[in-house]
């Protein structure tokens, strides 16, 4: 949680968004990303999730009487790796605190954070909206240690406390009150995990906690003062932080429509009601009596680090998207979606240098193979048709050896694992598609001599007749023959 108080920061030229009976909606994120480093970031106890509880909680966790925090340089160099994905200042010299309070979770009674200078900040996370690009600013992320668990449900009439997760690494990512509607918000936590996974500085596993949203929330009539915001903790999936956003939006224009004060507090969403619920009140940064940690001296960053963090970083989704638009023609939206994931930008790669046109290629991916991998809830990794074949199988489109509604047949094939290479099932199917322009004309003599009606109507302006002609080519050739042709042919033949 931070108590940077974005929402008292300028609004000047931010733009209002839709809405909401007459309110303004005013939305702000505070993101909890679980670094992937193999220890803690203070300690070297492992951050493998999964274990007994109390297993991986080591002395310097726990704070026992004469341990000292040591720095895990990886957790640092995470954090400018993320710093330079979102365009931001990456402190040379960044400070750790001391953030006291009291909770059965936190063994220490104090969490080791950052407060007055953060590891990063400022920066911006850009995404679309439909057509429409939007951007977030940043105002901070900063390195902070995670507290342990509560664990509530597998006791009768008590709680037990696991502190498997103390000392874990995270990055707490904090941005302005910049988003103006529920579908905004869940699209930049969106465009966020995606980032965080890329660089691969996170797992960005929603359902083990490591990437954890906190939503700050008030609305406001339009031209109005900021309205008093309240923090939805520990928003755990998409579909959630839709609801509870939504719920919360709802509740608080009610509240104040019947005349009642919103009070800033810390509330949580419960999935089983659909509604969020108060907590407790919310702190400010004077509640936490932050200072500078004396056990932990100021982290510097050199110049020389950064530089090398930055050699090493991978082609950013939006520079890809951006770069896949200039060199094969795709639309913004295409792009996009092909830079979901490095696998899914792999694999379309993988299917253009085997042979695939572009566009092709991105509408096979975004279209059939991900209504199939949805279906079966598998990750592109584990595509039954490999990249190598479906650049293949789209060669055979583009050479006119198969047509699309063949090419789909195979594609069936393939996916079923009824056989590994393309040519043979077109070969054991008779996919192949009649080119030979004798033949074809044979065919289509044969029908334009039966079907007169057709040909007068097509004569007399009716394009549907034409189509019919079409259909009933296809249909004498089962099938097989050359659609371009036979529609070249047949209004050769028809004047």
């Amino acid at each position: 949680m931070s108590e940077i108080n974005t929402f008292e920061a300028a609004q000047s030229g931010r733009p209002t968004g839709p809405l909401v009976r007459g309110y303004e909606v005013i939305i702000g994120f505070e993101t909890h990303a679980q670094l992937s480093t193999a220890s803690k970031i203070f300690s070297r106890a492992s951050t493998a999730f999964g274990a007994e509880p109390n297993t991986q909680a080591c002395a310097v966790d726990l704070a026992l009487p004469g341990t000292l925090p040591v720095m895990n340089k990886g957790a640092v160099e995470r954090a400018i790796r993320l710093g330079l994905a979102l365009g931001s200042h990456i402190a040379p010299r960044s400070v750790f605190a001391r953030k006291n309070y009291f909770y059965p979770d936190l063994p220490k009674g104090y969490q080791i954070s950052q407060f007055e200078i953060p590891v990063v900040q400022g920066g911006s996370v850009s995404f679309f909206l439909g057509d429409e690009e939007k951007t977030v600013r940043l105002v901070r992320a900063h390195l902070e240690e995670d507290a342990g668990k509560s664990l509530h449900e597998d006791f009768i009439g008590q709680s037990g406390i696991d502190l498997n997760r103390a000392g874990t690494p995270l990055l707490e990512i904090v941005t302005e009150p910049d988003m103006r509607s529920t579908a905004e918000a869940v699209a930049y936590a969106r465009e966020l995990h995606k980032i965080v996974t890329w660089i691969g500085i996170c797992d960005g596993n929603m359902q083990e906690g490591s990437f954890r949203c906190d939503a700050n929330v008030s609305v406001r009539r339009p031209g109005a003062p900021l309205g008093t915001r309240r923090e939805i903790k520990n928003l755990n999936s998409f579909k959630f932080m839709q609801q509870a956003i939504d719920y919360e939006i709802r509740w608080q224009i009610e509240e104040i429509e019947e005349g009642r004060q919103i009070q800033q507090a810390t509330v949580l969403f419960d999935p089983d009601t659909g509604e969020t619920r108060a907590m407790r009140t919310k702190e400010d940064a004077a509640d936490y009596r932050y200072f500078p940690d004396p056990d932990l001296p100021p982290l510097a960053i050199a110049a020389e680090w950064i530089e090398r963090v930055r050699a090493g970083m991978p082609e950013l989704p939006r520079a890809m998207a951006e770069r896949y638009v200039q060199q094969h023609g795709l639309s913004e939206y295409d792009a996009t979606q092909l830079t979901q994931s490095p696998a899914l930008a792999s694999y379309f790669d993988a299917a253009v240098d085997a042979g695939a046109a572009p566009k092709l290629a991105s509408n096979w991916i975004t279209g059939e193979i991900a209504r199939r991998l949805n279906q079966q809830d598998i990750a592109i990794t584990d595509a039954p048709v490999t990249a190598a074949q479906l650049g293949k199988l789209i060669q055979r489109i583009s050479d006119d050896t198969i047509s699309n509604n063949a090419a789909r047949t195979v594609f069936d094939a393939l996916w079923t694992g009824e056989s590994q290479d393309v040519d043979a099932v077109i070969e054991a199917k008779g996919l192949k598609q009649m080119s030979d322009s004798g033949a074809l004309e044979t065919i289509i003599d044969a029908v334009l001599a039966t079907n007169q009606k057709n040909i007068d109507e097509y004569r007399a302006g009716k394009d549907k007749a034409f189509n019919a002609l079409v259909g009933q080519v296809m249909k004498a050739s089962q099938g097989k023959a050359n659609p371009a042709q036979v529609n070249a042919l047949l209004k050769a033949k028809l004047g």
